[in-house]
């Protein structure tokens, strides 16, 4: 059994370059304070490292 990550927005993305946008898209972002569940694998870290200046991350 894989772990499990919850990714909340908690900065907005109006403003942000458009690849931080995108990044935020992938990941199932849609608004702010909006939370979503991703398995712990290397690809969801690599997209939460691009913009863990807007994430709040739980184990």
């Amino acid at each position: 059994m894989s772990k499990k990550l919850q990714v909340m927005l908690v900065k907005s993305t109006i403003g942000r370059p458009k690849k931080h946008r995108d990044v935020a898209a992938g990941l199932g972002l849609k608004k702010l304070n909006h939370s979503v569940e991703h398995d712990d694998t290397p690809e969801v870290r690599g997209m939460i490292s691009k913009i863990s200046h807007l994430l709040n991350v739980v184990q």
